[in-house]
């Protein structure tokens, strides 16, 4: 599982592309607004340095280093990460890049410059209200009453998932064509509420940014909980417009873009709630078991 979510994000955000970059359409999540303009402000630049190398700093934490310089948040605080494998992953990140910076395609970096920064100003309990609205408006919560093949394709789907999360947390969502969506029972958003509450603040702010990507906590947990493939998880997400796709067509280029781009951002989400939960055990074999793509030079 976490292999997988390894390749499709180094496959997708390590990749120097030539075209600008996309987002997913319908976009309207106001937290993900701000995070894109926070990690966007300069989308490109000139590189500045030549070797990247990992040292640790006071209280435990492991710092970035480009040639002698440390790495800083873009709200001017030092750049420290928890433990070596979420700073190696965020080194490779920076060593792999060529002649130009290409910041959108570092994910990991994204993710621990706005747990670093915090740029929305939020607690715990605001990120966990946050994702549980998403519950409310869940994607494979939805249903359609028409077309026929849409209404079953669905049905085969998403049905699978539903009963699956029902029965791994004792719980009941149920689905709706309504447009108001189903209504969820208030054990079932207590029951999340305890879940999510187990997560560390890092964790929270990788899940959420994997929820904001599939519009969906209910695939989300899949992923996080290794129900599910990346691959798996993106095609549920994307089933109507897939099911468009298949019958009207599509703009080649653009479509295989932006599915690229989804499964690179939501592995990457994976990838950091993991590195930033695990123990330090774990963390170890992760990096063993993935085969983690090793910086050109030695960290220093």
């Amino acid at each position: 599982m976490l292999r997988n979510a390894l390749r499709l994000y180094c496959k997708g955000s390590l990749t120097v592309y030539c075209c600008p970059v996309m987002t997913r359409q319908k976009q309207t999540c106001h937290v993900l607004e701000n995070r894109r303009t926070y990690s966007s402000a300069m989308s490109e630049r000139k590189k500045f340095y030549q070797d990247v190398s990992i040292s640790h700093g006071e209280g435990g934490v492991f710092e970035i280093n480009l040639d002698h310089r440390k790495l800083k948040t873009p709200g001017g605080k030092l750049f420290t990460v928890p433990n070596e494998a979420l700073a190696v992953a965020v080194a490779t990140e920076w060593d792999v890049q060529r002649d130009t910076l290409k910041f959108y395609t570092m994910h990991m970096t994204t993710l621990c410059n706005t747990a670093l920064d915090n740029p929305t100003q939020r607690n715990k309990d605001q990120m966990i209200a946050a994702a549980l609205k998403y519950l409310e408006t869940d994607t494979i919560c939805y249903r359609v009453e028409e077309p026929p093949g849409l209404v079953q394709l669905q049905k085969t789907e998403w049905d699978p998932v539903m009963d699956w999360i029902e029965k791994r947390y004792n719980v009941v969502i149920g689905s709706s064509s309504n447009i108001m969506g189903p209504t969820i029972p208030e054990e079932t958003k207590d029951t999340f509420r305890q879940h999510l509450a187990s997560f560390n603040f890092w964790a929270l702010t990788g899940l959420e940014f994997v929820i904001t990507q599939l519009k969906s906590v209910i695939l989300s947990f899949g992923l996080i909980d290794r129900h599910l493939m990346v691959e798996k998880a993106v095609q549920l997400s994307r089933l109507e417009e897939e099911f468009q796709i298949h019958h009207w067509g599509n703009v080649e280029w653009a479509h295989e873009y932006d599915l690229q781009e989804l499964r690179s951002r939501t592995a990457a989400g994976v990838l950091f709630v993991h590195l930033s939960s695990e123990s330090a055990t774990m963390k170890r074999k992760l990096l063993q078991d993935l085969e983690f793509p090793q910086p050109r030079k030695p960290w220093n």
